[in-house]
């Protein structure tokens, strides 16, 4: 990359959100407020009517943005080195909060000084142009930016350095200034970005809405079918929504962990805005199937959206409480099929999904830790309630509530119920031995450290689970 070589070197004055650093300081410090007390959602709206400026001051009074997780653009960052290295000033000029402008100077210590927004004014566009030529002059300057508001301040500076920005708009900087660096990451689809965040791969937990319909030998009911499949999509719509507030809530800790911090989100691939746009438009399209559908399915979704955002923000760092809550989401999928399709709900079915997916939850947790101790990154999972020396306990914990599942449908298979709904129900046995093997190799597979931090996830990807609930098909098949 040519760098342009001058006897004289300007001011380098470099913008922050969407330049220096991949997202926006503005919403992560307000998601870390909302993530705190729900109810700041509020108070933020009435320090917004008191302008852009006072907002930022009252948010960054609160909170404190971890400057060392951010997604800063590694590019541009060694870049600024470079020139400092030079002897060029270079200028931190940003419109968030002075508070958080001066915590990112301070872990990169490049900069030579900070301008940034105040109580009273928010720098941004012509007055970020006024403050720069007030201190450095007309034409004296370079300035480092990415989006349209900056253009007020290439009209007075001496050279433009753009980042990631498209090559129309570039042309449109260059009809105002030389472009003398640019910065561009490598183009990956939005699109297939924007999928992913939703978490296609998570949908196949959905498919738990269809657990009552076959338990009640009603596949062949096509009405049921229809609504279930209704169901079924409205519940991935309902399930990514709250998996994005999740994604924007949890920032910080996804940052922290290994697997996590490739998401969209918390590496800057994404912009904050398109999450906070997403949020409610999927699920005002879950709601809106929602009335082609039974009450008793609507209340199951809504307690499913409500756990899942009390989860988010506050249960999931309460030990134990989180693998209970877990538990019951992936239990809230089978009471809202019941409700879908309008079967009685099974006792059996309840107790012995409550014991299973509590293993499941556990393993999940047990493999978090599991690669942090592997990794020697931290004694503590970011954003949860447990250390490494729980290892042993989870582990016990896990595999006895698993096995509890095995006990509870070996109860089932022998109670008077079975011999009503099945012509040879002891075929139905070889279901326990399937599940026995499973849970048990699932245990050892997360004890060797090879299980993937998500156990629905590695179930699909496994060859073996799939020809085990390939298996477990068959055997309800030749049982009927």
């Amino acid at each position: 990359m040519a760098v342009s070589t001058q006897t004289f070197l300007p001011p380098l004055c470099v913008d922050l959100d969407g330049t220096l650093v991949r997202s926006d300081l503005l919403l992560e410090s307000w998601l870390l407020l909302v993530k705190r007390n729900p109810l700041y959602v509020f108070r933020a709206l009435i320090w917004l009517l008191q302008g852009r400026a006072a907002l930022k001051a009252e948010i960054a009074a609160r909170v404190k943005v971890n400057p060392a997780t951010l997604p800063y653009n590694r590019e541009l960052v060694v870049w600024l080195r470079g020139e400092k290295d030079r002897g060029r000033e270079v200028w931190l000029c940003t419109a968030s909060a002075s508070g958080l402008a001066e915590a990112v100077a301070r872990h990169l210590g490049i900069f030579t000084g900070v301008l940034a927004s105040d109580a009273s004014t928010n720098l941004a566009g012509q007055r970020k142009a006024e403050r720069l030529v007030s201190r450095f002059g007309a034409g004296a300057f370079d300035y480092c930016g990415n989006e349209r508001r900056d253009l007020a301040i290439w009209r007075h500076a001496r050279a433009a350095i753009v980042v990631d920005v498209p090559p129309s708009f570039a042309r449109r900087v260059e009809s105002h200034v030389p472009v003398v660096q640019r910065f561009a990451r490598a183009q990956r689809g939005r699109l297939r970005t924007l999928l992913r965040a939703l978490r296609p791969h998570q949908w196949a937990k959905n498919v738990l809405i269809f657990v009552p319909l076959l338990a009640a030998h009603r596949l062949g009911d096509t009405g049921a079918l229809s609504a279930g499949l209704v169901a079924l999509i409205a519940w991935c719509l309902c399930s990514s929504s709250v998996y994005l507030a999740n994604d924007l809530l949890d920032l910080e800790a996804d940052r922290a962990h290994p697997r996590k911090s490739r998401r969209p989100f918390a590496a800057g691939e994404l912009p904050l805005r398109a999450g906070l746009a997403l949020i409610p438009g999927l699920l005002f399209a879950a709601a809106a199937l929602c009335l082609f559908l039974p009450a008793r399915f609507q209340l199951a979704l809504a307690a499913y959206y409500l756990l899942t955002i009390a989860y988010s923000i506050r249960l999931k760092r309460i030990l134990m409480v989180d693998a209970i809550a877990l538990a019951g989401l992936y239990t809230l999928r089978i009471i809202g099929g019941a409700g879908a399709v309008r079967v009685p709900l099974s006792f059996w079915l309840l107790l012995f999904s409550v014991f299973l997916f509590l293993s499941l939850a556990l393993v999940k947790r047990y493999a978090e830790l599991h690669g942090l101790q592997r990794q020697e990154r931290s004694q503590a999972a970011a954003g949860r309630g447990y250390r490494v020396e729980d290892l042993a306990v989870l582990q016990s914990f896990g595999a006895a509530s698993g096995y509890m599942s095995v006990l509870i449908l070996a109860l089932y298979i022998n109670s008077p119920e079975i011999s009503a709904m099945y012509h040879r129900p002891k075929v139905i046995w070889t279901l326990c031995v399937l599940l026995l093997y499973w849970i048990s190799r699932v245990w050892m597979t997360a004890h060797r450290g090879s299980m993937h931090d998500d156990p629905v996830v590695y179930a699909l990807r496994d060859r073996i689970s799939l020809a085990l609930g390939a298996l477990a098909a068959l055997t309800l098949i030749v049982a009927v």
